[in-house]
């Protein structure tokens, strides 16, 4: 099955947002569940702007929400399905780990 140009770039939009680290160490920790911006920076050791920014981008694409509940704002994963992936992902992982790290045609954020 060839798959349309459009649909083709919506599935590698879809995977580059899940592959900025920032981006995926702030979908890792909402797995947690809900969280407060505050508490995202100090878990993952990014700015606090950065952070904002980059749920901005999440809650943009679907992929997180958030509820205010009086001054504080808590963002979580959007529903199962995010979840589903990052689990798959995980186990995928889990199995291939020293190909992907060996990888030369990728590196990774601190090479």
């Amino acid at each position: 099955m060839v798959m349309s140009d459009d649909a083709l770039a919506l599935r590698a939009k879809f995977f580059r947002g899940l592959a900025d680290a920032s981006r995926l160490a702030l979908l890792l920790a909402l797995r947690e569940g809900e969280k407060t911006v505050s508490t995202l920076v100090d878990e993952t050791g990014l700015t606090q702007s950065n952070v904002s920014g980059h749920l901005a981008c999440l809650k943009d694409c679907g992929l997180v929400v958030s509820r205010q509940e009086w001054r504080h704002v808590y963002y979580r994963i959007a529903d199962d399905n995010i979840e589903r992936l990052l689990s798959v992902a995980d186990d995928i992982l889990t199995e291939n780990a020293q190909r992907i790290a060996d990888c030369v045609n990728y590196r990774t954020v601190k090479e």
